[in-house]
């Protein structure tokens, strides 16, 4: 993830540890998230018991992630753009862990679903946000994880689609209840899963908000759109120019060696 080496190896297996756990955690996250609502389609009650027993190890992961974050501050210091990192991990994490919380609340209403009988109306509204939201999340964190601040970019853009289909879906769900009433209480809990979804599209949002700042080194919560992409192009533009001062250092060393 981090081209640039530092003087301290240590610290770059500080670091490095600390990008695996959280990377990790957000694979783990989104496994979550995928599993209820293959409990919720399949009507299978184990899977969502599964779901909810794995939320420890979530908490577990978050524990873990910040003893090691707060133990490599104290220990190394870190400066400048190793530091926004570091607190983009921080900050992340819990974005991370209450993506499992929602997970747990699908998980939830699945059983609850199941129990209530076999009517699947708003199932397929719910999987085409599922679908969604869950590349939304697996975008950001493949940003965060290859530190493409356009990728985090395209991740932000994105919830804005995901607001408006959960707002068109509920609307759906709302005529129905008014044209048959006899399903009230499962339309209710469907729509709890529709809110939980869109509460995990906001969360990866805040994951590629982050990989934008530590990248950019510009905080670009609540900011315009238009601002987000200058700070984008401008963060573009540094590695560019890192990347041709580095090769043509490479150059000069090998015209160097070749006249030797």
């Amino acid at each position: 993830m981090q081209s640039d080496k530092h003087i301290s190896k240590s610290f770059d297996q500080d670091l490095d540890e600390a990008i695996r756990l959280f990377l990790y955690m957000g694979d783990s996250a989104a496994n979550q998230v995928t599993k209820a609502i293959h409990a919720l389609i399949d009507k299978n009650e184990a899977l969502a018991q599964e779901v909810i027993d794995m939320d420890f190890d979530i908490n577990r992961m978050e524990v873990e992630l910040d003893e090691h974050i707060l133990l490599l501050v104290a220990k190394r210091q870190p400066a400048a753009s190793d530091l926004r990192l570091v607190m983009s991990i921080s900050k992340g994490v819990v974005d991370l862990e209450r993506i499992g919380d929602e997970a747990v609340k699908i998980a939830q209403m699945a059983s609850k679903i199941s129990a209530q009988g076999k009517s699947s109306y708003g199932y397929a509204e719910v999987q085409h946000l599922s679908n969604q939201v869950r590349l939304m999340l697996h975008n950001a964190l493949e940003a965060f994880s290859q530190s493409n601040a356009e990728q985090a970019f395209e991740v932000m853009r994105n919830d804005n689609v995901v607001n408006d289909e959960y707002q068109s879906a509920i609307r759906a769900l709302m005529t129905y209840i008014m044209e048959d009433s006899r399903h009230v209480s499962k339309v209710i809990n469907i729509m709890w899963i529709l809110r939980a979804l869109e509460r995990i599209g906001d969360h990866a949002q805040n994951v590629a908000e982050l990989v934008i700042n530590y990248i950019s080194g510009q905080d670009v919560r609540h900011s315009d759109y238009a601002l987000v992409e200058k700070a984008v192009q401008e963060a573009n533009d540094r590695l560019a120019a890192r990347h041709v001062t580095a090769m043509s250092a490479t150059d000069f060393e090998s015209s160097d060696s070749d006249e030797e």
